[in-house]
This record gives C-alpha cells, structure tokens and sequence, in this order.
C-alpha cells in the first residue's frame, strides 16, 4: 500500500497544530498562575535575529496553507498576522485547520509530480509535489513548531516531549 500525498500532510499538520494549541494553552496557564504578563512569552525568542511566539506559528500556518493550496491548484488564503495574544495564535491555528480539512483529499492525492514553483524575492525554485512536501514544507513546518516549543521551554513552561508529539 501507498502512502498519499494527503495522508502525508494533512493528518499529519492536524495532529502537530493540535499539540501546539495544547502547548500553547500550558504557556496561557503558565502565565496566569505565575502572574506573568503573558506578553512576556509571546515576544521571547530563542536569540536577537529569531523570530519571537507570533511569527514562529504565522510561517508555520502559511506553510501549510500554501502547501495545501497548492497541491490542490487553488488559491493560497492570506491571513493578516496579526496575532499578538495566545487566544489569537489558537484562532489562527484553528483557521488553518479549517482551510486545510475543508479540501478533500481527491484533490491533493495523486500531485506527486504536480510542479510547485515558489519565489524568493527574485529567486525561485520549483519542485514535483512529493519533493515540496518532503523536502521543503515538512521540515519547514516541524522547525517553527519545534521553535514554537522552545521558546515557551525557555521561559519555563512546564512542557516536554510528550506535549510536543501529542495525542
């Protein structure tokens, strides 16, 4: 038996943004108990030219988003990015989630060879399907989580690796 293009994505950003809205809920709770303005997580980041909380989960969203879209062959949503509290970060999960469930599966299996073009500025790169996914938006996609993760770590929140693979 194969593995699909869209048992290879969807199932499996559903599951990790679902572990990232928990881990995101513990930091909620993290600083409520302790007191902490929770602006004190949102904006930590790992080092000066790393992106703080917000960003680390907007890229991780786009990824997806556009993964999918463009695997389908329809248009990529634009999300504002906004975000700037932990309730806003979950709504914008959740909204990717929607998005990303909302096209069938019909639509991404079977796009293997499907050519992705992407732009970098004035550079652009372009992949088969299986190679966009593989190679570029999974491991994209587990960095920012990954991140997402480390910096609420480093500020104490009492999460581990079982928060982090989730259900």
């Amino acid at each position: 038996m194969t593995l699909s293009m869209y048992q290879a994505s969807v199932p499996v950003f559903v599951r990790q943004f679902a572990s990232l809205t928990a881990i995101l809920d513990k930091g909620a709770a993290f600083a409520a108990e302790r007191g902490i303005d929770p602006s004190e997580l949102i904006e930590a980041r790992l080092a000066p030219d790393m992106a703080a909380l917000p960003r680390q989960i907007q890229i991780a969203s786009d990824g997806v988003k556009g993964c999918i879209a463009r695997l389908a062959g329809i248009d990529v949503p634009g999300y504002a990015d906004t975000e700037t509290t932990f309730d806003a970060l979950k709504e914008r999960i959740a909204k990717t989630v929607a998005f990303i469930e909302s096209v069938p599966a019909d639509q991404i299996d079977g796009t293997e060879d499907r050519e992705i073009s992407l732009k970098f500025g004035e550079q652009s790169i372009n992949l088969s399907g299986q190679a966009y996914l593989l190679t570029f938006v999974l491991p994209n996609f587990f960095f920012h989580v990954s991140i997402a993760y480390a910096l609420l770590r480093s500020k104490g929140v009492e999460i581990g690796k079982r928060d982090y693979l989730g259900g």
